[in-house]
């Protein structure tokens, strides 16, 4: 209790009290302004029109009217693709042939190509799917005109042509909000770098002030100077959560009094193992290279930009150890998809034993070096009597 007591009193003094509400907050407002757009709209193109035909001219009309892209510039001829995307004024090229319109006429088949900038894909959503879907309704037409000119009814010429039809519908993150997941990561990514700097530094800075064992050379009192940097962080990133459902429209169906306890077990992982990474440096400011450590794998292998999926097994299961990624897991699920507190029990479970690994590997840190001072003080005692008695 102490521990606890003296720990609080220090966090008050510090500068974590001050960065760990600033810092997240901060990210989270920025990011979550920045990405304030859903979707990518309207990405620019260019058409070459070979064919210059009336047919031409109103198939790019229906291209310009798709909520996809946004047709800038028609070019007469053909040109090299290398020179219409050279400096980004388009993400793609469409190439319509010549003798388009002729070759509809008499029932004969076209090939329209389309070239598309792949240096930056986030900059193609949609437009794949926006053709495909103008060229599926202009073949669909097509035939049904011909079939319906040879007698054939409309439903029995739509049987004909498609007889199965897709319907999709997009689930908890229906409009591919990149608050729910990449503006999420950046935040914790901040909150985790502030927390586990501040915690890896405790055992460096008492044993610089030489107040290590000052209240007891039991782990217990490590353990327990942990508590305020988990408390704090949770109510960080809390907070930061609500802000980004206000700010940014983000996805938050979990009740926060439920959603508060698996994010302090997540937060108080975190405080033991930055604890855990700093015990043995010389000082605090070696604190925040080793942070690294947990910081790097952290950001790429626990899905904050892609999916964990679209790694190998191994990738996989080396980012098992890392809090963040069980966090994660538990935003996806009760924060998007709604999700009980007890549907989720595998990632508080694997929280809660890497708790217990972390609080182990420290136990046994203290206990060497506690022993090891045990020992360089009986032989201090020695040699003090060995020298009264001479």
């Amino acid at each position: 209790m102490n521990s606890l007591i003296d720990e609080w009193k220090y966090v008050k003094g510090s500068k974590f009290l001050k960065g760990i509400f600033i810092g997240p907050l901060v990210a989270a407002l920025f990011f979550g302004l920045m990405f304030s757009h859903n979707q990518i709209n309207k990405s620019p193109v260019v058409v070459i029109d070979e064919d210059h035909s009336a047919y031409s001219r109103e198939l790019i009309t229906k291209l310009n009217a798709s909520q996809y892209m946004q047709v800038t510039n028609v070019f007469a001829s053909r040109m090299a693709p290398e020179d219409l995307l050279a400096n980004e004024q388009a993400v793609a090229v469409i190439m319509l042939p010549s003798q388009l319109e002729m070759r509809r006429l008499q029932g004969l088949s076209s090939n329209i190509g389309i070239l598309m900038d792949n240096t930056m894909p986030s900059g193609l959503t949609g437009i794949r799917t926006a053709v495909q879907e103008i060229i599926t309704t202009e073949n669909m037409t097509l035939s049904m005109t011909r079939l319906a000119q040879s007698g054939m009814d409309a439903d029995t010429s739509r049987g004909l042509i498609s007889p199965l039809s897709l319907q999709q519908r997009m689930l908890f993150n229906p409009t591919t909000s990149y608050v729910g997941f990449m503006v999420l990561g950046f935040v914790n990514i901040v909150v985790l770098m502030i927390t586990t700097t501040a915690a890896g530094s405790i055992a460096p800075r008492l044993r610089q002030e030489g107040r290590l064992f000052a209240h007891g050379s039991s782990p217990a009192q490590l353990w327990a100077r942990s508590i305020p940097y988990a408390v704090l962080s949770a109510i960080s990133l809390l907070l930061c959560y609500g802000l980004l459902k206000q700010v940014g429209n983000m996805r938050f169906e979990a009740e926060p009094y439920l959603f508060v306890i698996p994010l302090f077990i997540y937060t108080f992982a975190l405080s033991l193992m930055g604890m855990l990474i700093g015990y043995s440096a010389q000082d605090s400011s070696k604190v925040s290279l080793r942070t690294s450590f947990v910081l790097c794998p952290s950001f790429l292998a626990t899905g904050i930009q892609l999916t964990p999926l679209a790694f190998p097994l191994f990738f996989q299961i080396t980012a098992w150890p890392l809090p963040m990624n069980w966090l994660n897991r538990l935003l996806r699920g009760m924060a998007l998809r709604n999700g009980g507190l007890t549907t989720y029990g595998l990632e508080i479970g694997a929280l809660l034993i890497i708790i217990g690994v972390v609080s182990l590997f420290i136990g046994l840190l203290v206990y060497r070096e506690a022993r090891q001072a045990n020992l360089s003080r009986e032989k201090h005692v020695e040699s003090d009597v060995l020298s009264a008695v001479i």
